[in-house]
């Protein structure tokens, strides 16, 4: 089993046990969503081949289609234009940067790398989402679609040279590099900015919930319930 296939469960692990609860809010999904889309990713690598969209190149389902929609799904979700114009820089600099990486820095020859390649890019990638991302979101759009700006480069220099070689979106290993390079970056956001919301002494959405996409002010809502509640008691007394 992939390491991409391992974290994909680990994570579906810890929504079961209600760890994720926090991440998934910052990330705009519900638990149901989450699993549903682990599911996904998981079933379609398995049993979905890579689908042909010419000679030399070909996407996978569940290690790009379904990241890529969840990468846009989040970026639409987005709060800020600052914070979608951080996800696209940082997923330009992060696709360079894997780029140049493959092409320039690792061995040619993948045998001679004490560890596999794909794993290289994907730390990169995850990397690089954090620093300019920051934010959980544009940390983990900035992983996924780092990735595949990599391989749309390495595409078009392919096509500007006439070398056949092919390019597999998603597929390949690229679930591992694109799992890996999001959860990274999402990870990392989420342990250093907790970090630095206790020491400035909480975040700006303490007093606020988690209501159908977005956060909204959680000042009166427990006085609300009470009446609601208290209303639902004078009801069924009637």
């Amino acid at each position: 089993m992939s390491i991409g296939m391992i974290l994909l469960i680990g994570v579906a692990v810890l929504i079961f046990m209600g760890l994720a609860e926090r991440v998934l809010d910052r990330l705009r999904l519900n638990d149901k969503a989450a699993i549903v889309i682990i599911i996904a990713i998981v079933l379609s690598t398995i049993f979905i081949p890579d689908i042909a969209l010419t000679e030399s190149v070909s996407i996978n389902i569940g290690g790009f289609v379904i990241p890529m929609g969840l990468a846009i799904y989040l970026f639409i979700k987005a709060e800020t234009g600052k914070e979608k114009l951080r996800a696209v820089i940082a997923a330009v600099v992060a696709g360079g940067l894997i780029y140049v990486a493959q092409r320039y820095v690792l061995p040619a020859d993948p045998e001679r790398m004490p560890l596999d390649p794909n794993y290289v890019y994907a730390i990169i990638g995850g990397l690089t989402a954090y620093l300019l991302g920051r934010s959980r979101r544009a940390a983990f759009i900035a992983g996924v679609v780092g990735v595949v700006i990599s391989d749309v480069i390495q595409l078009v220099l392919n096509n500007i040279n006439n070398i056949p070689s092919p390019t597999r979106f998603g597929g390949a290993g690229g679930l591992d590099t694109t799992m890996i390079a999001g959860i990274l970056g999402v990870l990392l956001a989420e342990i250093i900015g907790e970090a630095r919301e206790h020491l400035q002494g909480g975040t700006d959405k303490k007093k606020m919930h988690f209501d159908k996409g977005h956060f909204v002010s959680s000042l009166g809502q427990e006085e609300k319930d009470k009446n609601n509640d208290r209303n639902g008691d004078d009801k069924n007394e009637g």
